[in-house]
């Protein structure tokens, strides 16, 4: 990890206007994430946490406040393709082959075709689906085609991965697998990744920095960094450290609530 910020939100606010009035979704939110932390963002439904993400992708414009990426401002950096976004649902197209989905953003993007062959080779190798790239979507598991959708947001190689409950959907042994394949390939391209969950096992095991929000107006309650190792086989979740950490991650979801 280094010390060059990569993402930085400074009193950020958003409100969106609803037909029964205005609906405070972020209230003076101030995070600083760093190159190649792995942060993962916790509250309960409705707490903003999604949004924050949509914001940092562009998706959604604040209010109030700044937000930075890469130094740039949110459209600059999807205009640079500075990152790629994995949503709740894999989102596959059902007629296009795994390799098919894989290559939309490259053909969309212009990448010559010898240069989108080699994306996708790189990233089928890195979500561990060598060998499933003439596969449909509906011939593979929820847990593959999750695989699938990360291996898209990878393809054009962005320094930032942004999740948002990529695994939310899917069984406890299954989701157990691709947590430890997700750390694996985090090591293994030293991205930045911004991923939100619902679960606080999840977000213990999987970050260096997490991130808890209180109910709405999403606030951050508490900040997290983690002392775990880099190195963390999935037993490293029966100890005194890990669960010391979870211990505090569900007190600062107790101590939002406390603003209700």
């Amino acid at each position: 990890m280094s010390n060059q910020v990569c993402i930085e939100a400074k009193n950020l606010d958003l409100t969106f206007e609803t037909n029964d009035g205005p609906v405070h979704a972020l209230k003076g939110v101030d995070l600083t994430i760093k190159k190649g932390e792995f942060v993962s963002f916790i509250g309960p439904s409705g707490c903003g946490k999604t949004t924050f993400l949509r914001v940092m992708a562009a998706l959604e414009k604040p209010t109030g406040g700044t937000i930075t990426v890469n130094g740039m401002t949110p459209e600059e950096a999807r205009q640079k393709r500075a990152y790629g976004y994995v949503f709740q649902a894999a989102g596959l197209y059902p007629w296009r082959t795994i390799r098919g989905n894989i290559k939309l953003p490259l053909e969309i993007m212009g990448y010559s075709k010898p240069d989108q062959e080699a994306a996708v080779e790189r990233v089928l190798e890195l979500v561990d689906l060598k060998g499933f790239g003439k596969k449909f979507p509906w011939q593979l598991s929820g847990g593959m085609q999750q695989r699938a959708s990360i291996a898209r947001a990878l393809a054009f190689d962005a320094d930032i991965l942004l999740m948002d409950e990529p695994f939310g959907a899917l069984d406890e042994i299954v989701r157990d697998h691709l947590n430890e394949q997700l750390l694996e390939l985090w090591k293994n391209t030293n991205k930045t990744i911004g991923f939100v969950t619902h679960s606080i096992p999840e977000a213990v095991y999987l970050s260096t920095k997490i991130v808890v929000m209180s109910p709405r107006p999403g606030r951050i309650s508490d900040v997290i960094e983690s002392p775990l190792p880099r190195e963390r086989p999935l037993d490293i979740r029966d100890t005194p450290e890990f669960l010391e950490v979870a211990h505090r991650v569900r007190e600062g979801l107790r101590a939002g609530h406390a603003y209700d």
